[in-house]
């Protein structure tokens, strides 16, 4: 059965799939959520009134990027939690899987973006590119280049 386990109809895939990109979403959520407790708690720090213009809007861009990211990262279980009685389980399966891919792209960007403030306001503004470079070379490589590459050739 294509896209389906042995023995499984559309139904039971489409549940299946909807439960295994919940509990997907489980693992990224407490991630998330850590990344924005402590930005929120960064402006009321002692060494805020140090930091530089570019660290100040550095800082409200990873903010902006982990709150788009719990959004979309949330809104599955919302989703699923509103529209779940009315039949559409796969509608709901297809937005939500884009609702998780692009917030795990603004979690990317976000951790990138954290990685770059603190090397700069810790260290500097070579290493800020230099740790920026290899952060988005790791995230993109793990989360997208590599299942992207090994998706080449297979059908889906």
């Amino acid at each position: 059965m294509p896209n389906g386990e042995a023995g499984e109809d559309q139904s039971q895939r489409v549940n299946r799939e909807l439960i295994e990109l919940l509990n997907e979403l489980r693992v990224a959520l407490p991630g998330v959520q850590v990344l924005f407790a402590f930005l929120l708690t960064v402006p009321f720090s002692q060494g805020f009134a140090q930091t530089t213009a570019f660290q100040r809007d550095l800082l409200f861009g990873v903010l902006s990027a982990t709150a788009i990211s719990a959004a979309l990262l949330i809104a599955p279980s919302a989703w699923h939690r509103i529209r779940f009685r009315r039949r559409d389980k796969e509608v709901i399966l297809l937005t939500s899987n884009r609702m998780a891919i692009a917030g795990l792209g603004f979690l990317a960007i976000a951790m990138v973006g954290a990685v770059m403030l603190i090397a700069n306001f810790v260290f500097s503004d070579t290493l800020t590119v230099v740790s920026g470079v290899i952060a988005v070379l790791i995230f993109g490589g793990l989360w997208y280049a590599l299942p992207l590459a090994r998706a080449v050739g297979q059908s889906d």
